[in-house]
């Protein structure tokens, strides 16, 4: 799934754990990404909330792992 359907037509995110310093959520669709404590400042983060609010977050992680399954790839070739 490309990342603006998991963002777009009021989709949510869910709080899943806390680990080395990352808040973990999850998309409606099943991808799992994190949120470094150290960006947000005095935000207040909710259990669950806009999955539009979190595109940075979703972005980044979407790019890493994609980053990591080409790299498996061309290894295994």
């Amino acid at each position: 799934m490309d990342i603006k359907t998991m963002v777009s037509g009021g989709r949510k995110v869910r709080f899943r754990s806390f680990r080395e310093n990352e808040l973990w959520y999850e998309t409606e669709c099943g991808f799992v990404f994190p949120v470094p404590i150290e960006d947000l400042g005095n935000a207040v983060m909710l259990s669950e909330d806009k999955a539009i609010l979190f595109m940075r977050y979703i972005r980044k992680h979407a790019a890493l792992v994609e980053g990591a399954r080409f790299a498996q790839e061309a290894t295994q070739a």
